[in-house]
């Protein structure tokens, strides 16, 4: 595969089998919590990606042991405070490391800067910082205001009163604070709360992150409107002593969509039934959309309609705000629908690793679509017989952007995706696993 593109020759059916690599998601929350535990915990099924090497790279800079068994295996030598109070640490734009070692750090105490790429210099973390400035940490900006890189200083902790963070840019804010209030407590002795303010987005990315708290020996209670979290003055982390991280359910996404789109049967296995990912759940948009889905534990299979002969999938018009990742999918599936597709509740596209809203606006319209899209939304129209065009697709550095777009090749026209390599991110082998599916 070249470095600058990746011509995609027009398919017509996909059948066979993937193994899914690990969550992202929870692969670095693995990472984190394992370090932030005393003892020793082994990881199996640890992606191996730009962005758990980010995290790792981060853990040894800090003085915290992450030995590497095999490609997928690790084991970590936990336990706070960390052997290096002193760090500057580059995070690339690997937005759950830098949110979640934000948090951590802030309440550890030390002299660190957070620093990553220029995207996400423009990715906004004021919400969180000001989360944390609340509870007593020291946080200073090094460029401009509400955005990394970040100065973080000795705290002064103070939890008398609920650490307040508002919940609709990115629920990494509350992840990242809730991973690291064991940190506080055990220093203050005093049971943590965190109040959500406004509408909480991305509800299972929390839920992820509860359950594994809960794995590594902390249980969180929240109100039944999930606004309200409490951390008890004993909370400490136990290590399990073996977490298996299951498959990547965003990426799931994309071999779902490939099955509904070109026959199937594609049978994915690594994540399922018993997933805690709410990715999972756009196997359901699969099947409205006209797939029929079957479930295991750990694995799923697809089978659908063949666009490459005419047929069309069922348009939609629904709230992906629990989904947003696995959303562009959808948005790029919309293409092949009998009517047009909106995608409701999806703010967060506009900052993560690119402004998804416009870039797959852009995009979309390249291969002979017509779009529209407001702040929060985005209306695609299917491409009409006859309407496809060949194009140079571009990426913006957005290993998203590229794994969705490459189902434009089911149009019956050649597609080009430029900086293919940017699926390094989550997903190295994507291009090579994709490859061997097609069947015709």
């Amino acid at each position: 595969m070249s470095l600058e593109q990746i011509t995609l020759e027009p398919a017509t059916h996909a059948s066979g089998t993937v193994h899914l690599p690990g969550s992202k998601s929870i692969s670095n929350r693995a990472l984190l919590l394992a370090a932030l535990t005393p003892g020793i915990t082994s990881l199996t099924g640890v992606l191996a990606s730009d962005d758990t090497r980010v995290m790792i790279d981060a853990l040894n800079q800090l003085g915290v042991e992450a030995i590497k068994v095999s490609e997928s295996v690790y084991q970590i030598h936990g336990g706070t405070p960390f052997n290096h109070a002193h760090a500057d640490l580059f995070l690339g734009n690997a937005g759950t490391a830098f949110r979640s070692l934000t948090a951590a750090l802030a309440f550890l105490g030390g002299d660190y800067t957070l620093s990553g790429i220029p995207r996400m210099h423009e990715r906004p973390i004021g919400d969180l910082v000001e989360a944390l400035q609340g509870a007593g940490a020291r946080i200073d900006y090094l460029e401009t205001s509400g955005y990394p890189p970040l100065k973080i200083g000795q705290p002064t902790i103070d939890l008398s009163q609920p650490i307040r963070v508002k919940g609709s840019v990115s629920s990494q804010f509350l992840t990242a604070l809730l991973m690291a209030a064991p940190i506080a407590v055990a220093q203050t002795q005093t049971e943590l709360v965190i109040e959500v303010e406004g509408t909480l987005i991305s509800q299972p990315y929390i839920a992820i992150t509860l359950d594994m708290m809960e794995k590594f020996g902390v249980l969180v209670r929240h109100d039944e409107h999930w606004q309200r979290f409490v951390i008890q003055s004993d909370a400490q982390y136990v290590s399990p002593g073996e977490f298996h991280v299951e498959g990547d359910a965003s990426s799931a996404s994309y071999f779902l969509a490939l099955g509904t789109i070109a026959g199937g049967p594609i049978d994915i296995q690594g994540v399922g039934a018993l997933s805690v990912q709410g990715d999972v759940q756009f196997a359901k948009v699969m099947e409205y959309m006209g797939a029929q889905v079957t479930y295991l534990a750990n694995s799923m299979e697809v089978t659908g309609v063949n666009v490459a002969q005419g047929q069309r999938l069922k348009a939609f018009d629904l709230d992906f705000n629990l989904i947003p990742d696995a959303a562009m999918t959808a948005a790029a599936l919309a293409v092949y629908a009998d009517g047009p597709c909106t995608l409701r509740n999806i703010a967060s596209w506009r900052v993560k690793e690119t402004d998804r809203i416009d870039a797959m606006q852009n995009e979309l319209r390249q291969v002979g679509a017509e779009v529209e899209s407001g702040p929060d939304w985005i209306t695609i129209y299917p491409i009409p017989e006859g309407g496809w065009r060949s194009a140079r697709i571009e990426t913006y550095d957005d290993h998203r952007m590229a794994m969705c777009l490459s189902l434009m090749r089911f149009g019956g026209m050649s597609q080009t995706i430029l900086d293919p390599n940017c699926v390094s991110k989550t997903f190295p082998e994507y291009f090579s696993i994709f490859e061997q599916l097609i069947k015709g």
